[in-house]
C-alpha cells in the first residue's frame, strides 16, 4: 500500500469514507431480489418491478444532480442526498409489509443515492484534476474493497435479518454525510474553486440544450453504458433465483459477489497490464470492457453450473474494472466545466439499463430460465461494444473544451 504515501492526507481520509459507506451499501445492495423473491414471497416479475421503481428513481437522481451542482453547490447537494437516502433506508424496515409504500420507498432510496453520485463525481475531477484518472480508478478499488467486505456479511445477514441489513446501510449513508458536513465545511473557507460556490454557474455558458446537442461526448458512450448494465442484471433476476431454486444456501449468491470485490483489489495488476498494452485510452478500455463481459455471458452458457458462475464473475468482473472509471475520466478530461452535467446525463442515460434489464430479464426467467437469459445479456454486451467503438471513432480527434463543447 505504498502507494498511498504519494496522495496528500485529504485523499486517504476521502478514501476510507468511501469505504465505510461501500461496505453499508453492499449489505443492501445484492439482497434486494433475494428480500422481495424469499421473504416477501413475490415473483421475480414483483422483483424486477421493484428494481425498475429503484432504477427510476437512479435516473432521475443522476440528472438532477448533475443539473444541480453549480445550482445548489456540493455541499448541500452531497449531505442533503445522502441524509435523505439514509431516511428511506432506516424506514423500510417498519414499511416493507405494505407493498406499495414499499415500491415508493425503493424508488425515494433511488432518487437519493444517486443525486449525489454526479456531485462526488465532478468534485474529484475539479479538486484533483492533475490526478484526476489514477484517483477515479483508487477510489473505485477501495469502493470496492467495502463491497467485498459487505458483500461476505450480506449473505450471512440475509439468513439472520435482511432488516438488519437495511439499518446498517442507513448507518453508513448517515456516516458518510457527516464526513461531507466536515469535510467540506473544513474546505470552503479556503476554497474559490468552481466546485464549492454558487458564484459561477452552468447558465454563464452555454443553455441545456447546446450542451444536449454535444451529442458525441456522450451519447454513444452512455448507450453503451446502458446496454453493459441491461446485460449485467443477469446477476440479480437470473443467477440469484437460479441458486435460490436449486437449493443452494444464499449465502454462495453473496460469496460471488466477494469474489467481485476481492477481485477488483487483486486483480489490479492484470487491468494494469490491459491498459498499459491493449486498451490506452479511456475509450478504449470502454470497448475491451464489453468483450469481457460477453464471454462472461457466454462461459455461463456453455458451462451452466455453480463454478461457471464464479468463472463467468471472474470475466465481468475485469470488464468492470474497465469501464468504471473510464467513464467519468473521459468526460472530465474533455467537458470542462460542464462535466457535473455530463456525468449525470451520461450516468441517466446509463441507468435506463438498470431500468429495462430486471424486469425484462424477471419475466424472461420466470417463462424460460437462466439460459435464455443469458443468451440476451450476451447480445447486449454486443451492442454495448458497438455503442464504445463509434464512440472512440467519433472523439479520436476531440481536443478539451471549456464546456466540452465543438466551436
Amino acid at each position: 500500500m505504498r502507494w498511498l504515501d504519494t496522495y496528500p492526507k485529504e485523499v486517504k481520509v476521502f478514501l476510507l469514507a468511501s469505504l465505510v459507506n461501500a461496505t453499508g451499501s453492499a449489505l443492501m445492495w445484492p439482497l434486494t431480489t433475494m428480500y422481495v423473491f424469499d421473504e416477501l414471497g413475490r415473483t421475480m416479475a414483483n422483483a424486477g418491478f421493484v428494481i425498475l421503481i429503484q432504477s427510476l428513481g437512479g435516473i432521475f437522481g443522476q440528472l438532477l444532480g448533475g443539473a444541480l451542482y453549480h445550482r445548489v453547490g456540493v455541499k448541500k447537494l452531497i449531505i442533503g442526498s445522502l441524509a435523505l437516502n439514509a431516511l428511506g433506508l432506516f424506514a423500510l424496515p417498519w414499511i416493507s409489509a405494505y407493498w406499495v409504500v414499499f415500491i415508493c420507498a425503493m424508488g425515494w432510496i433511488g432518487l437519493f443515492s444517486s443525486l449525489s453520485l454526479p456531485a462526488i463525481q465532478a468534485f474529484i475531477g475539479f479538486r484533483f484534476a492533475e490526478r484526476r484518472g489514477e484517483l477515479f480508478n483508487i477510489i473505485y478499488v477501495a469502493n470496492n474493497i467495502g463491497v467485498a467486505i459487505g458483500t461476505a456479511l450480506s449473505g450471512f445477514l440475509a439468513d439472520f435479518s435482511y432488516h438488519l441489513s437495511f439499518v446498517l446501510n442507513g448507518v453508513t449513508s448517515a456516516g458518510f454525510a457527516i464526513f461531507f458536513w466536515y469535510y467540506l465545511s473544513q474546505a470552503e473557507p479556503d476554497q474559490g474553486e468552481v466546485h464549492l460556490t454558487k458564484r459561477k454557474t452552468v447558465q454563464d455558458g452555454p443553455g441545456i440544450w447546446a450542451l444536449l446537442g454535444n451529442t458525441r461526448l456522450y451519447l454513444f458512450m452512455s448507450l453503451g453504458v446502458l446496454f453493459i448494465l441491461f446485460g449485467n442484471s443477469i446477476w440479480n433476476t437470473g443467477v440469484s433465483p437460479y441458486i435460490i431454486s436449486e437449493g443452494m444456501e444464499k449465502r454462495m449468491y453473496g460469496l460471488l459477489w466477494t469474489l467481485n470485490g476481492v477481485l477488483i483489489f487483486v486483480g489490479q495488476p492484470f487491468t494494469s497490464w490491459v491498459k498499459r498494452t491493449m486498451a490506452r485510452t479511456s475509450t478504449a478500455q470502454m470497448a475491451a470492457s464489453a468483450v469481457f463481459y460477453g464471454m462472461a455471458y457466454i462461459v455461463m452458457i456453455t458451462m451452466y453450473s455453480y463454478p461457471g458462475m464464479v468463472l463467468a464473475m471472474v470475466l465481468a468482473t475485469f470488464g468492470e474494472m474497465l469501464i468504471s472509471p473510464a467513464t467519468p475520466a473521459f468526460i472530465s478530461e474533455h467537458a470542462g466545466r460542464a462535466a457535473p452535467f455530463y456525468i449525470g446525463v451520461s450516468g441517466g442515460i446509463g441507468s435506463i439499463g438498470r431500468v429495462i434489464g430486471p424486469y425484462v430479464m424477471g419475466v424472461m426467467y420466470d417463462k424460460q430460465g437462466l439460459i435464455s437469459v443469458a443468451w440476451l445479456a450476451t447480445a447486449m454486451a454486443g451492442v454495448a461494444l458497438l455503442g464504445f467503438v463509434l464512440h472512440a471513432v467519433l472523439n479520436r480527434h476531440r481536443e478539451v473544451k471549456e464546456y466540452g463543447l465543438d466551436t
